[in-house]
């Protein structure tokens, strides 16, 4: 056997014929791919190439768990130009190239993450084998940064796994667990990673005896394959395809986002005109892309939790707790959703106490529900699933929780049950112990006026649903301890969410940017501006949903417990509409109890209807007509604004965690980048400008933030 060693790549020729290049990038946790890199591959390649020795080879990461990340996206930052992004694609695609051309077969050893550029290395490979680790997952997520697949993934994929579920996986950036991705024929064998090589080389034998893995007859014969038979394999059937796509791309993006409909323009182009045709669209995509405000701002995102992840929360030097076993108080939505994180993502040990034993099978329940959901999908196995069922226990007492490091609470919002819950835990628990509430509307300050031990009261807010929502609120006071907040940022992070740190106030940070929002919303509707209208116009706008929707989907009755507090607090501006005390009256709650502004009744079958009687019930007409441009720049201004008095008065620590408290909390139009660098791209003076412009029609709470003021005069922004 000889070596060659390079700072990246490792190349062994072993005795049998099969070549291995190790990827193992210096000083990185992960691999990803650099532009340098073509230079490098084509030094080992070339000389591989031109070698009868060679019967096969290999590549593999030399990272465990890991194979490779995809690409160095810090290199987009200094593109000017479509033309220097383009020439980046092509420089991928004439790599992977010269790994296709190879004589001798070429197999993918992929164990951990497989994305991205990673993945379309492994798709120039004529094999794939994978480890069954959970590490290990498969896509082509680059859509989520607002780009496309540039190195040829857009050109393979749809060859080795069909047209539809190659789409499926560009147009949304799924990942793939290595069971789902061995049932597309993504990957040709899935084993434990002691067995990688082993497969690996075998896979290799296969291929240079020209044994492929062919679909069966069968397969054509079943729905999915008549229905691929149907509509990829002759013109008219893939024309009826995209133009079906397409249709519901444009549906859920509302033009907002230009790489999905690049995605498909690209896998068209290939498909029809030839690969050196999709070759070329592609790259000159990926061109157009990078240089969009749409993959500015998304991979602006990127970066913003990328830093989050290295943050520990605090400025000082403390460390975080170890934190083996969770309590947790109230058995509802909430309890059972930060229970089921606890155990299944974070891994740790879950005690869940509950007035009932209703209570108890209830929360237990939610989290096998969701287990189960991953064993049938293929992502769990039964012996997985039960390991993590087997961390979750339950009581109606405290027995269990004298050995928790931290008790979270998720009970109703009453300040008298929250104190007693405090004074519980510190009677039946360590003094080490961490207090965290889940409150959305109590200020921690003063649930923790009850406690002996101020310094270790918390607040953890998440949003519901808890395994859905990627956001953790971690409120602290001016009493909470440094390694408290250390403790509660590594617990989220284990958890699998992007916590941010913010100082305890009403609302917070995202209830209270969320409060003038839905406010405006409100007064809109009361002056007879038509629901779906706001709604329709906001959705629009790229919110997730309209903010007449999410009322009735939080409960009317829990916004207006949670408007006085923050009216309390900031005053008028903060004022809901008066009218919205009637829709109480009348028992209208939202979708929880069936009466909200929408019906929700049987004969609605599922269909989005207003319930024109709310109307009566507001006492207004919905006649008026508001232009759709000024229902969403009032909106997002008051949100924005807000945002900006937050980071004025030290709620939250930067612009960074603004935009992404308010991305992932209340799904702030991700292409603007959060409300920040909204401000920023619009240009400060702009947007002192137009709150100025409202506050001369509607009032005072239009008021520009002083800082805007500020950093207007100084010519400056929020991200510099």
């Amino acid at each position: 056997m000889t070596a060659k060693n390079d700072t990246t790549f490792n190349l062994e020729l072993h005795d049998d014929g099969i070549a291995v290049i190790t990827i193992d990038l210096p000083g990185e946790a992960q691999n990803v791919l650099k532009p340098e890199f073509a230079q490098e591959i084509k030094e080992i390649i070339e000389p591989l190439s031109q070698d009868s020795s060679i019967k096969g080879l290999i590549i593999r990461s030399g990272k465990k768990g890991s194979f490779i990340a995809g690409a160095d996206i810090s290199v987009l930052k200094s593109v000017e130009t479509a033309e220097q992004a383009e020439q980046i694609a092509r420089t991928g695609q004439q790599m992977f190239q010269q790994l296709e051309n190879l004589k001798f077969p070429v197999v993918a050893a992929i164990d951990g993450a497989c994305l991205g550029g990673g993945l379309e290395l492994t798709l120039a490979c004529k094999g794939r084998v994978a480890t069954d680790s959970p590490k290990t997952k498969l896509g082509l997520p680059e859509v989520q940064l607002g780009l496309l697949p540039g190195s040829g993934g857009t050109q393979r994929l749809p060859r080795l796994i069909g047209i539809t579920p190659a789409l499926d996986m560009m147009l949304t950036g799924k990942q793939l667990f290595p069971k789902q991705a061995l049932k597309l024929g993504l990957v040709d064998e899935v084993v434990p990673a002691a067995n990688l090589m082993k497969a690996a080389r075998k896979r290799v034998t296969e291929l240079s005896k020209g044994e492929q893995k062919k679909a069966s007859m069968g397969s054509w014969f079943s729905a999915k394959g008549l229905q691929k038979l149907a509509l990829e394999t002759n013109p008219i059937g893939r024309n009826v395809l995209f133009d079906q796509a397409k249709k519901q791309l444009l549906k859920k993006t509302r033009g907002n986002y230009p790489a999905p409909e690049k995605i498909l323009e690209c896998v068209e182009k290939g498909v029809n005109q030839g690969q050196a045709a999709g070759y070329a669209i592609e790259a000159k995509n990926f061109g157009d892309l990078v240089i969009s405000s749409q993959a500015k701002a998304l991979i602006s995102i990127f970066f913003a939790t990328t830093e989050l992840k290295k943050d520990s929360g605090v400025d000082s030097d403390a460390e975080a707790a170890t934190v083996d076993k969770v309590g947790v108080l109230g058995g509802g939505l909430m309890g059972s959703g930060i229970a089921y994180v606890s155990a299944d993502k974070a891994g740790k040990q879950v005690r869940v106490k509950d007035i009932s034993e209703k209570g108890i099978n209830g929360a237990l329940n939610y989290s096998w529900k969701l287990i189960n959901k991953k064993l049938k999908r293929r992502i769990l196995s039964d012996s997985q699933a039960k390991k993590i069922i087997s961390r979750l226990t339950g009581s109606t007492d405290y027995a269990g929780f004298k050995d928790c490091d931290m008790v979270i609470e998720a009970v109703f919002e009453d300040l008298k049950l929250k104190h007693q819950m405090v004074n519980d835990v510190e009677e039946n628990c360590s003094e080490k112990t961490i207090f965290a509430t889940n409150t959305s509307s109590i200020p921690i300050t003063d649930i923790a006026q009850a406690a002996k031990r101020p310094e270790q009261v918390v607040g953890l807010h998440y949003f519901s649903p808890v395994e859905k929502m990627p956001l953790l609120e971690i409120i602290t006071t001016d009493k909470t301890a440094d390694w408290v907040v250390a403790t509660c940022v590594e617990l989220g992070k284990q958890q699998g969410k992007t916590p941010i740190v913010v100082n305890d106030g009403a609302g917070f940070y995202v209830n209270r940017i969320l409060a003038p929002y839905m406010n405006e919303a409100g007064l809109l509707l009361s002056e007879g501006v038509a629901v779906e209208k706001l709604d329709s116009a906001l959705v629009d706008a790229g919110f997730p949903v309209g903010p007449i929707t999410l009322l009735d989907e939080v409960g009317i009755d829990v916004a207006t417990k949670v408007a006085p507090i923050l009216q309390d607090a900031f005053g008028e501006r903060m004022a809901p509409p008066k009218a919205f005390d009637k829709l109480l009256e009348d028992d209208r709650k939202g979708r929880k109890n069936g009466r909200g502004f929408y019906k929700y009744d049987k004969a609605s079958k599922g269909k989005k209807e207003v319930d024109e009687s709310v109307y009566r019930v507001l006492g207004v007409e919905p006649t008026k007509h508001v232009d759709k441009a000024e229902i969403v720049e009032r909106g997002i201004l008051l949100m924005a604004n807000e945002a900006a008095l937050c980071l004025e008065e030290g709620i939250i620590r930067s612009a960074r965690d603004g935009d992404i408290g308010a991305i992932f909390g209340i799904g702030f139009p991700p292409f603007h980048g959060g409300p920040f660098r909204y401000m920023d791209s619009l240009g400060i003076d702009k947007v002192v400008e137009r709150l100025e412009y409202y506050k001369n029609l509607y009032g005072e709470r239009f008021t520009p933030a002083p800082i805007l003021l500020k950093i207007k005069d100084n010519s400056e922004t929020f991200h510099q």
